[in-house]
């Protein structure tokens, strides 16, 4: 299937023609046009309003998961101290990733249906006092949004070096106020609110966390540091994508003109309509809470009469693309994904309808 009729996955998210088409141009040679770098600039300004930031913006060539790396490769050293908040499969991927470079990790764990509980955390920093606090924002596998701003809190207080938040599946789609709850590395991807290919890992890095990627000195493709003077230096590590980076300049274009808050209330708007009709239909929420359940993505538990695999063909049958879950919740959960171009609430009728007649049809409601 090439594309979805009704796409509502967890991400990558629909790209819209008006987007795609920014990548049509024939550009020059990112090397050596003054062009390349006013469009980065600006894509970068653009990235500083979606994320609530001042601080610098790194886009690196290459899906989400290069950013996650490259802030941990660059800012840690063996032996440094990370506490790793654990609510999902991400937290945990990103507690063992920072395990393969720092053998002093620690974990505060919590049910994958829930979020962090802010006194367990606030011990934790207090007995443990780590270089690096890493969390998720947005725990796409579990449907939930994490108290990121609380955290933040307890950075500045306790003095925290290094506030590690990966927003990959919230920035565009959620309340992110980077400076404001004091992260200093920011790891968004463009596939999933943005809604672009995944062509670019974003990070914001503080200037506090500039001196300890200085100090640290990582030499590796997914190195932060050549990007600190790339723009001023006219040097990138690696050649350009001019091409994704009109994309992504365009897709922040459809967000800003559109206006950040209005974007965010549609998000809004489609996450609680779903919900709504999930929980007529008798289907249960996977987070513990409807609180707990994030804006971009909702959570169902797989209804006992059918498998994930019987549901999924089904519903892709009728035109309707959903996601199914990871780790321990792969065959339990499945994901309706309003995010980015997808947060529409007559997309979501249309998706939740299909959904209806399907489990209607298998008498399971």
């Amino acid at each position: 299937m090439r594309s979805y009729r009704i796409p509502l996955v967890p991400g990558p998210t629909s790209v819209p023609n008006s987007v795609l088409a920014a990548h049509q141009v024939d550009y020059g040679s990112a090397d050596l046009e003054t062009e390349f770098l006013a469009l980065y600039q600006a894509t970068q300004q653009k990235l500083q309003k979606i994320m609530n930031t001042r601080h610098d913006i790194v886009m690196m060539s290459g899906e989400s998961m290069l950013g996650l790396w490259g802030a941990l490769k660059s800012c840690l050293k063996p032996d440094d101290k990370v506490l790793a908040l654990v609510t999902g499969v991400f937290g945990a991927g990103i507690a063992e990733m920072a395990k393969t470079i720092t053998s002093n990790v620690e974990l505060v764990s919590f049910e994958f249906d829930e979020i962090v509980d802010s006194d367990r955390v606030e011990t934790a920093i207090q007995q443990f006092k780590p270089k690096m606090v890493t969390m998720v924002h947005c725990e796409t596998p579990s449907g939930t949004l994490n108290p990121v701003a609380t955290v933040g809190a307890f950075i500045q207080k306790y003095d925290i070096p290094l506030f590690y938040v990966d927003a990959v599946a919230s920035a565009g789609g959620a309340l992110l106020n980077t400076d404001e709850w004091n992260i200093d590395l920011c790891l968004v991807g463009t596939q999933k609110c943005l809604s672009a290919p995944p062509d670019f890992a974003i990070v914001s890095v503080s200037k506090h966390a500039w001196n300890i990627i200085e100090s640290v000195n990582y030499q590796g493709y997914d190195a932060l540091l050549p990007f600190q003077k790339a723009v001023a230096a006219r040097w990138f590590p690696y050649t350009p994508n001019w091409h994704a980076l009109a994309v992504l300049n365009a897709a922040c274009d459809r967000i800003l003109n559109s206006g950040l808050d209005q974007i965010l209330q549609y998000h809004q708007e489609a996450a609680e309509y779903c919900r709504k009709r999930i929980q007529e239909m008798g289907l249960t929420l996977f987070p513990r809470k409807e609180s707990y359940c994030s804006p971009t993505l909702t959570a169902v538990k797989v209804p006992e009469k059918i498998t994930w695999q019987q549901l999924d063909e089904s519903l892709r049958q009728h035109g309707l693309a959903v996601g199914g879950s990871l780790g321990k919740l792969n065959g339990k959960v499945f994901r309706i994904g309003h995010m980015g171009t997808q947060a529409d609430q007559f997309l979501v009728e249309q998706g939740l309808d299909i959904l209806a007649q399907v489990l209607k049809s298998k008498k399971i409601i």
